[in-house]
């Protein structure tokens, strides 16, 4: 149950957006190229971060690079 609140976590680091042409999903309306999020968590694949929608998503870290 530690998604429920991850909102409210502590930012692990910070990540910029490189891109938003996924080839299987919408990720161009949640993510902006060039804009800089908060990960709240991290797993080998995923970032977890508040989108633009202003809720957690998880995405493919190929969509990011570390600042």
């Amino acid at each position: 149950m530690i998604h429920k609140h991850w909102e409210h976590r502590d930012t692990i680091k910070q990540i910029e957006c490189v891109h938003a042409n996924a080839k299987k999903y919408i990720v161009n309306n949640v993510l902006t190229p060039g804009k800089v999020y908060d990960v709240k968590n991290e797993t080998e694949e995923f970032y977890f971060i508040i989108d633009n929608s202003g809720k957690i998503g998880g995405f493919f870290k190929d969509y990011f690079k570390e600042v």
